[in-house]
């Protein structure tokens, strides 16, 4: 509910601080007293489109601070989570609008920098405003069948539908993308049996190129590396093959050389030990030597037919990946995907065909489901009317007709919250033909309509705070008080704030605030000051009376007040 309002620079208003309660509170005064200009500024704060005129006249600007208390599960909490907008206000919702003289607007939600387009979306779910001749929230044809499944109790069954729904697109999507992919296979089916029967018959291999590549560069120097090897050898003084090359060879001088020292190491005395260990052991990585010589020669292959048909395998794969505009290294991959576009083809049409079946049930589900829904919303249609009906003639209304019109919409306008279009109707007349409420309804009319529904649809309806302007317009006696009996009703379950000029609905109020208007030298201003019981008598004799208070009036005025106490 809204808890309080503070304003400044509004119009008549230099600086104003109001506590609200909840249940019903009324606001009395005057005509021309400024009701009109506290209805200004709590819409301004809710988001509504900004007006210079509001800025009192000598201000740089006005600004306007509305502070809500919201219910937890409130769709509040949802938009400001949806927009990470933190709490550290105790719960406390805080929305600020200042306006500046050159028409510049700016907008705060718990002290955070926000768009006015959020402001205004948090304003729609925290109050309503109900003005003789304001479009509401229930005057807007899209919002009908929202209200009419809350009032229903169908939150469940709009979410099967919406899920029935969600599965249906979902079929529809795979077996079009299934028809495309199919239709698009078959116009390359030629090419794709073409592309398979290369790919296949090469049979490329993950870095097949790398390995083939290096091949090549090996077998191309192969003659130069036999020369290397043979010139090693020679030096060594034996062929690559492993025959003398004449003397004994480096390997036989270096044992020869280890034999004659041997001969004479006894008589050293261990001098000559570790010059034979050394001849040792260069004599067998010598022979080690000839051995890797004699086995890297074995491994050059220098028959030409061996290059030929490693040079032709890479000239193949790398001319196959030019012609699909892709690496060597992606052929693999090619393949599989030319193999499974060819399967598309082969069982293209059974995939459809499976596809389409599965979309057909999944329609008849989302059908089924959607059908239960709009039975179930023709009930709901028929308890709103006997419910919006017997309110009305208590509010001099007997002679109109409310009826909530659920009618089928085609094929293509079918959604996630069903088949239906839901409309509250109203014929003002018998015989009259039924048409929108904002259309066919007056000024006066309109707010009754708007007080029967809402006294129907409170519990149902998540708006916390309802203020209604002059409801009671043209209406007295026995009217304003149904009128009257209803905005308390209707107070129990929401905050209702009404502008009145009538004195059995200022009676009801559990709270009074009255408006006037005052001069000084600061200029004309606009204050608001909650009412003792005492002055809510005196208010209500003169709302009775007029400007002079009789003791008659004032007498009325406590019965109007005794009344209102059980």
């Amino acid at each position: 509910m809204l808890r309080s309002l503070v304003i400044r620079d509004v119009v008549l208003i230099g600086h104003l601080e109001l506590t609200f309660r909840s249940g019903l509170c009324v606001l009395t005064g005057e005509t021309g007293a400024g009701k009109s200009i506290l209805l200004d500024a709590l819409s301004l704060a809710l988001g509504v489109r900004a007006e210079t005129r509001l800025i009192r006249h000598g201000a740089e600007r006005a600004q306007v601070t509305a502070v809500f208390e919201i219910p937890p599960g409130h769709p509040a909490h949802e938009l400001l989570a949806e927009h990470e907008i933190t709490d550290e206000n105790g719960g406390d919702l805080i929305l600020r609008r200042s306006l500046a003289a050159d028409g510049r607007s700016r907008a705060f939600v718990n002290d955070q920098p926000v768009s006015v387009g959020l402001l205004r979306r948090l304003g729609r779910v925290l109050v309503e405003i109900h003005g003789q001749f304001e479009s509401q929230r229930l005057l807007d044809p899209s919002s009908h069948r929202g209200i009419l499944d809350t009032f229903g109790g169908l939150e469940a069954r709009v979410g099967e539908v919406s899920d029935a729904y969600r599965r249906w697109m979902a079929a529809r999507q795979d077996r079009a993308e299934a028809e495309a992919d199919s239709r698009s296979a078959r116009e390359d089916e030629e090419f794709l049996r073409h592309a398979v029967k290369e790919l296949a018959a090469i049979g490329p291999r993950q870095g097949e190129d790398a390995d083939l590549a290096e091949k090549r560069a090996f077998l191309m120097h192969g003659e130069k590396l036999i020369e290397a090897i043979e010139q090693a050898a020679n030096e060594l003084g034996r062929s690559s093959k492993g025959g003398p090359r004449g003397g004994l060879g480096a390997e036989g001088a270096l044992r020869a050389a280890a034999r004659h020292l041997e001969t004479a190491a006894p008589r050293a005395g261990g001098l000559l030990d570790d010059a034979i260990a050394a001849l040792d052991r260069a004599a067998l990585e010598t022979a080690e030597a000839h051995a890797l010589l004699e086995k890297a020669s074995a491994a050059v292959d220098l028959d030409s037919r061996t290059q030929e048909a490693v040079e032709e395998r890479l000239f193949a794969l790398r001319a196959l990946a030019r012609k699909h505009h892709v690496t060597p290294d992606d052929l693999p991959a090619l393949l599989d995907d030319f193999t499974g576009r060819l399967a598309v083809v082969e069982d293209g049409q059974g995939r459809v065909e499976r596809l389409k079946a599965r979309e057909v049930a999944a329609r008849t589900a989302y059908a089924a489901a959607a059908g239960c829904l709009t039975d179930s919303r023709k009930k709901a249609a028929a308890r709103l009317n006997k419910g919006v009906m017997g309110e009305l003639k208590p509010l001099k209304l007997d002679k109109a007709e409310f009826s909530t019109q659920v009618e089928p919409v085609e094929e293509k306008d079918w959604g996630e919250t069903g088949c239906d279009r839901v409309v509250f109707l109203v014929a003002t007349n018998p015989g009259s033909r039924p048409g929108a409420l904002h259309r066919i309804a007056s000024g006066g009319e309109l707010s009754r309509f708007m007080l029967a529904l809402k006294a129907v649809l409170a519990q149902a309806d998540p708006v916390p705070t309802i203020v209604f302007d002059e409801v009671d317009s043209g209406v007295g006696g026995a009217v304003a008080s149904a009128v009257g009996e209803r905005l308390v009703r209707l107070g129990g379950d929401v905050q209702v704030l009404v502008v009145t000029h009538s004195p059995q609905v200022a009676a009801l109020g559990v709270h009074h605030w009255r408006v006037s208007k005052t001069g000084s030298k600061a200029g004309v201003e606009t204050t608001i000051a909650a009412l003792s019981e005492t002055e809510r008598k005196e208010e209500i004799g003169r709302m009775l009376a007029g400007a002079t208070i009789t003791d008659e009036a004032r007498a009325a005025a406590g019965i109007l007040l005794e009344g209102r106490r059980p």
